[in-house]
């Protein structure tokens, strides 16, 4: 478990129905020895009550941003200044609408724009809230501004309707927010990271690609940066953000994703190669676009350079991390893959259970064996990966 004592932070609750789960949180942080300090919206105490968490918080709570017990009446300004972190959870539709517009009418909104420290929000509403296209242009601004957002998940939700918009367990929530808090063990560490799908063209608008998001990607970028690496993300094409303080560079390609490994492999400390590599490509590429006709038309496909195993090949290579995405025979597949690259770490996992999807579950294969990691948030499942490879980093440069 990641050292946390003595670390605080000031947790939010807005008006959702997952405000419950808020409770269970302040008692998974405060196994962690976690201080944490509660402010609740107006809205939220219509869902849990200030005594509920003070009882398991065992700190004042707040919900005026007039409230005498603060120096100066200035809360906004005091409850942040002494935190190590600030963490919403319930964040809801409006909330994040708030905080992507820069608005601060209460308590909760005010001290985030006024916080020295990040800010960590956990969405939790109705799949059609989240799915609204103006719920996803505020979730966008908030990555761009630098803003971690942890889920949602998919599953029941208590407005009887199932899909994405559930708010992560407080385990999870837990266990990334320690991640957030604990010693950096990848300190000063250059990771270079690729991510998300390739797309390969036949013509001028036709092209071979898949379903890869660049979530799993992204998600390990940030836990990197959280653990305190350098990180640089070499991402295809993905309407996703990624995280503000990583270098990003965009390709298309597979042959664009190499050039870009290749130009800047040699700088890296840890090569993880997430992306959804394609195997092939058209041998030839027509300028223009085909035209339709009753004939047949066969593409001559040739392989794409496998950069991975350029990598793991190279004289002194940094320390390498791939995937395996398999539709059968995991176990057997991705430790032959992990053998014929030579690679110290391999993730594994099911392609119909992970490409597009918001959740992941992988084993992880290395000389000591397999360490599966049971299916959860693609955040929660990128800091545990990104804990085994620091320890297995420190270990071989020892």
């Amino acid at each position: 478990m990641t050292d946390t004592a003595g670390k605080k932070i000031l947790l939010g609750v807005s008006g959702g129905i997952a405000a419950y789960k808020a409770a269970e949180l302040v008692r998974r942080l405060g196994e962690r020895n976690v201080e944490v300090h509660v402010v609740i919206t107006r809205a939220g105490c219509g869902f849990i009550t200030p005594a509920t968490m003070q009882a398991l918080s065992g700190n004042p709570v707040y919900t005026d941003m007039w409230d005498s017990r603060i120096r100066d009446n200035m809360a906004h300004i005091e409850l942040t200044r002494d935190k190590d972190l600030v963490v919403v959870a319930p964040a809801t539709a409006d909330f994040l609408g708030k905080l992507a517009a820069g608005l601060a009418d209460d308590l909760l909104s005010t001290l985030c724009l006024a916080r020295d420290c990040p800010l960590v929000v956990t969405p939790a509403m109705n799949r059609q809230m989240w799915e609204h296209p103006a719920t996803q242009r505020n979730v966008g601004r908030l990555r761009a501004d630098g803003v971690e957002i942890l889920g949602p998940a998919s599953g029941d939700q208590a407005c009887g309707e199932v899909g994405m918009g559930r708010m992560l367990e407080p385990t999870d929530i837990a266990e990334a927010v320690a991640a957030r808090l604990g010693a950096k063990t990848l300190a000063g560490v250059r990771m270079l990271i690729t991510a998300g799908p390739t797309f390969e063209a036949i013509d001028a608008v036709r092209g071979i690609t898949n379903k890869s998001s660049g979530k799993m990607g992204y998600s390990i970028a940030q836990a990197a940066l959280d653990a305190g690496a350098k990180v640089t993300l070499v991402s295809g094409p993905s309407a996703l953000t990624p995280p503000a303080q990583a270098q990003r560079v965009d390709v298309t390609s597979a042959e664009d994703m190499f050039q870009a490994v290749k130009q800047r492999v040699e700088h890296a400390d840890i090569f993880v190669s997430v992306a959804a590599v394609a195997d092939y490509r058209p041998a030839k590429q027509s300028e223009q676009k085909i035209k339709k006709s009753n004939a047949s038309l066969t593409i001559e496909l040739v392989p794409t350079t496998d950069i991975l195993a350029y990598v793991a090949g190279l004289p002194n290579p940094p320390f390498c991390v791939g995937f395996a995405a398999e539709s059968e025979k995991l176990a057997e597949y991705a430790e032959a893959k992990r053998k014929r690259k030579k690679v110290p770490l391999l993730a594994a996992n099911l392609a119909q259970q992970a490409i597009g999807a918001e959740e992941n579950e992988i084993i992880l294969f290395d000389d000591g064996g397999a360490h599966p990691l049971p299916r959860a948030a693609k955040e929660v499942v990128a800091r545990q990966l990104v804990e085994h490879m620091a320890k297995l980093y420190k270990e071989r440069r020892r």
